[in-house]
C-alpha cells in the first residue's frame, strides 16, 4: 500500500453560520491524482485553500507526509513550507514580472539555492514547453501561454503536491483538451501527488486516479477510476 501523502481528517471550516466544508475526511496516496468534483459552492475550493494553509480549519486535522500542518483551529506549519505548488483558477500571476521572474520569485521565497535557480527555471518552462518565452510579461500571452506559466510557477519549487483550482475553466474546449492532456503527462512523468478542483466530468475522467464528488461541503461519493487514452 503507497503512503499517504495528504490526509484530512474530519476537517470543517465556517463562514459565519455557513459550513463550507463540513466533516469532511479525504486520504491521497503518494503520486496519485484525486480530483474533487462539484457544482460551484459545494466547498471544494474551501477544501483546496485549506489544504495550502490559505485557511484555517476550525475543527479537525489535515497531514502532509506524515506531518501535521493544521489542527486544532490553528496552522502548524505556514504554507510556504508545506511543499506545495497551487495554481489558482485567476492564475494570479505576477503582471509586472516576466515569465522567468515569476518562477525566480517562487524559488526565492522558499530559499532555494541560488546556483540552482536558472537550471531549474529552465527545466519547468521545458516541461511545459514555453521556454522561449522566458523574457515576456504575462499580457504579452496568449490564454494558453498563461496556463503554462501558471502551471511552470506550480512545479518549479519541485513540489511534493500540487493543488489546482480549475485551471482550465476560461479555454475553450480545443485548447482545455490539449492542455488538459499535458497535465495528464507531466503528473505522469513526474510522479507528483495532485489535487484537482473541478465541476467538469471530462477533467476528472482524464486526470483522475479517483473522484471526490462533494455537495454541500461534505464527501458524498468516492470512486476510483481508469484513466482515459487522452491520458496515456
Amino acid at each position: 500500500m503507497s503512503a499517504a501523502a495528504l490526509v484530512v481528517t474530519n476537517v470543517t471550516k465556517r463562514f459565519g453560520a455557513h459550513r463550507a466544508v463540513d466533516s469532511v475526511s479525504l486520504e491521497v496516496a503518494v503520486g496519485d491524482a484525486v480530483v474533487i468534483l462539484g457544482p460551484s459552492g459545494c466547498g471544494k475550493t474551501t477544501l483546496l485553500r485549506l489544504i495550502a494553509g490559505l485557511e484555517v480549519p476550525d475543527s479537525g486535522e489535515i497531514s502532509l507526509n506524515g506531518t501535521k500542518v493544521a489542527g486544532l483551529g490553528r496552522s502548524t506549519v505556514p504554507p510556504h513550507q508545506r511543499g506545495i505548488g497551487l495554481v489558482f483558477q485567476d492564475l494570479a500571476l505576477w503582471p509586472h514580472l516576466t515569465v522567468r521572474n515569476n518562477l525566480e520569485f517562487v524559488l526565492g521565497s522558499v530559499k532555494s539555492p541560488r546556483g540552482e535557480r536558472a537550471t531549474r527555471i529552465y527545466q519547468a518552462l521545458n516541461l511545459v514547453r514555453i521556454e522561449p518565452l522566458s523574457a515576456r510579461y504575462p499580457h504579452e500571452l496568449s490564454g494558453g501561454e498563461q496556463q503554462r506559466v501558471a502551471l511552470a510557477r506550480a512545479l518549479v519549487s519541485q513540489p511534493r503536491l500540487l493543488l489546482l483550482d480549475e485551471p482550465l475553466s476560461s479555454l475553450d474546449p480545443e485548447l482545455r483538451t490539449t492542455l488538459r492532456a499535458e497535465l495528464a503527462r507531466l503528473q505522469r512523468d513526474l510522479g507528483v501527488t495532485m489535487v484537482y478542483v473541478t465541476h467538469d466530468r471530462d477533467d476528472a475522467a482524464a486526470l483522475a486516479d479517483a473522484v471526490v464528488e462533494m455537495r454541500a461541503g461534505r464527501i458524498v461519493s468516492v470512486s476510483k477510476l481508469t484513466r482515459t487514452e487522452e491520458r496515456v
